[in-house]
């Protein structure tokens, strides 16, 4: 066999080679490249999807979120890896998944806001203590840092010279305002506040596959960003599409009841096991009890309205 690094037909086909020698189930089947970007290039081989992560990935973090996702105790919320082992192929760190069918980005109205919420609160309740550690922060914060640096690149004009005043185009200085008003840890400088729980970090329609045959549930993929967050950062996207007006107020209300009721059922499962066992709430159970509070200091504008 030629050695990987050696073969001339690109990234996609040394994935899919790669596959075929980790994966003997995928060699029969050609390759079909489903993504190709500087943060990832994916192909499927069959019933395998192999992923080339970013070259400057953190090979330790990653490692860490390979083990977590193939926890069994999140088993029904992220897709377990075919192996928690990352491979290397052309100097990017590598792993392999079984396919899932994504939501069809042409039917973006047939998403399962309510899955998507109900997957997000138990990924959120998962006691971190129990994962495979040490578990790295979610790169979300990390994410919105190296956006603005590539803004600052792209138009060095309208980047802001110093903390004051913001120069440049009008939407360069709308993105820029925008940033200002965001506290330090929500952009990648300084400590996030403490605690937390485990976030994907990245929610959007494209996380989201169903699992093959027989099960067919949805589940959360894609673990680059996940690890010790603010849970709050995991709804903020489909907030942003409800407030920009590209998610319907009906789906925007369904995900967020689904969120609340299993977030008030961990809640009132945590103290009641804290009472029966006349001990304090740990950090996870605390931050559980706390979502509640918030919940309950909702706007009413937030509550569903009943039918005319």
């Amino acid at each position: 066999m030629v050695p990987l690094n050696d073969r001339p037909a690109g990234l996609p086909a040394a994935l899919a080679a790669y596959a075929s020698t980790v994966w003997p189930d995928t060699a029969p089947h050609p390759y079909v490249l489903l993504a190709d970007r500087d943060d990832g290039t994916v192909v499927r081989c069959g019933a395998a999807v192999v992923k080339a992560h970013a070259e400057d990935t953190d090979r330790g973090g990653l490692a860490v979120r390979m083990r977590i996702a193939g926890e069994r105790a999140l088993a029904e919320v992220l897709l377990p890896p075919l192996t928690v082992e990352a491979g290397h192929v052309l100097r990017r760190p590598v792993s392999l998944w079984p396919y899932g069918a994504p939501v069809d980005p042409a039917r973006p109205e047939d998403a399962p806001w309510e899955e998507v919420a109900r997957l997000l609160a138990a990924l959120h309740r998962v006691p971190v203590h129990t994962l495979p550690g040490p578990v790295p922060p979610m790169r979300g914060p990390a994410k919105v840092a190296r956006a603005l640096h590539r803004l600052a690149r792209a138009l060095p004009d309208a980047a802001p010279p110093v903390p004051g005043g913001v120069p440049g185009p009008a939407d360069a200085r709308a993105v820029w305002n925008a940033a200002r008003t965001l506290p330090g840890w929500a952009r990648g400088v300084g400590e996030p506040p403490r605690g937390g729980v485990l976030c994907h970090g990245d929610l959007h329609l494209g996380q989201l596959v169903r699992c093959p045959a027989p099960d067919g549930a949805w589940r959360l993929i894609d673990v680059d960003d996940l690890g010790l967050g603010v849970p709050a950062w995991d709804l903020a996207r489909p907030a942003a599409w409800y407030a920009a007006g590209l998610l319907a107020p009906e789906d925007w209300l369904c995900f967020l009841d689904a969120y609340r009721a299993l977030t008030v059922q961990t809640a009132a499962l945590a103290l009641a096991k804290a009472a029966a066992g006349n001990r304090d709430l740990d950090e996870g159970e605390r931050l559980m009890v706390d979502s509640c509070a918030r919940i309950s200091a909702l706007p009413p504008e937030l509550e569903p309205q009943p039918p005319s």
